[in-house]
């Protein structure tokens, strides 16, 4: 169920961007240990992005968000941030500036979140395995 967001410069190369879904998918899932793990990837033209009020000011640094389940450990999330940014670095290399890449992490409580018509803190499994997680 975590949800990830890449907001990034249009640009990359086909097998890149299978390569970085891949990577940030497999990161999340080892943090998570979670089944439905979704990545977006939300491209822009330069002309589209503003640094400071200025288009194309600057090689677009990468912003990203991820909307997921409480994760406790300070180390879990180190951990996943670095992962998710060598997965961005690589795959946007030469096209934007990914020393910067803004990695913002949205968390929720299971009572917060809603999914196929019931809350998350009504599934048995969720709540076992954030559980299990944040133990």
């Amino acid at each position: 169920m975590p949800q990830f967001f890449i907001e990034a410069p249009e640009g990359i190369r086909p097998k890149a961007k299978q390569a970085m879904m891949r990577d940030v998918c497999a990161a999340l899932d080892e943090a998570y240990r979670i089944p439905d793990v979704r990545v977006w990837l939300r491209e822009y033209p330069a002309e589209n992005v503003a640094q400071d009020g200025r288009a194309e000011a600057e090689p677009i640094r990468p912003v990203c968000f991820l909307e997921a389940p409480e994760l406790h450990s300070v180390d879990a999330r180190r951990t996943l941030s670095n992962k998710i940014h060598s997965a961005i670095r690589q795959a946007y290399e030469g096209l934007a500036n990914t020393d910067e890449t803004l990695i913002l992490m949205n968390f929720y409580p299971l009572e917060n979140a809603g999914f196929a018509g019931r809350m998350q803190s009504d599934n048995p499994q969720i709540v076992t395995a954030v559980n299990r997680l944040n133990a």
